[in-house]
């Protein structure tokens, strides 16, 4: 399977301050294999938070990326990064990764990212794609700064 569909679920809380009225953030991240509607559908309604599930969104695995993706794997707990931005009166997501290398260059270009944790079958995907592609760099010696080394291939290798 080259891509995973996923649907993104946004929460909006409200807030007692001054400033700001309401936070957003991704909560959530679920497969959605029979998506037929992806736009922003409101799944929670309360006073205080409520919740919208935004379909039509595919997990994509790039082999160049492949480092990325085992250090993510390789973390206390996955996730699955969301880039979000503010449309309106919603905090919709724009593009979803579960690479840390994509999730660095976006926060760095000054973009709202979020990261949810990685269920189970993402990570079974994601885990599959890493075994086929990524090989680690194998480890060479390092030299270390020694001041003498000069002086003992002068004198034939002798201590």
């Amino acid at each position: 399977m080259k891509q995973f569909p996923i649907a993104v679920v946004m929460e909006r809380r409200r807030l007692d301050n001054l400033w700001v009225d309401e936070a957003w953030e991704a909560v959530g991240v679920v497969p959605a294999f029979e998506e037929a509607d992806p736009a922003p559908r409101q799944i929670v309604a309360e006073t205080e938070r409520a919740q919208w599930r935004v379909g039509g969104f595919a997990l994509e695995l790039f082999r160049d990326e492949a480092e990325n993706y085992f250090s993510n794997l390789s973390a206390p707990v996955p996730k699955v990064f969301v880039m979000w931005r503010r449309e309106g009166e919603l905090a919709l997501p724009a593009a979803v990764s579960v690479s840390y290398g994509e999730a660095a260059r976006w926060l760095d270009a000054g973009e709202q990212v979020d990261g949810v944790p990685m269920s189970r079958e993402v990570a079974d995907w994601v885990g599959e794609f890493v075994n086929t592609h990524y090989r680690p760099e194998p480890r060479r010696k390092v030299r270390r700064n020694d001041p003498l080394a000069q002086d003992r291939v002068a004198s034939g290798g002798q201590a």
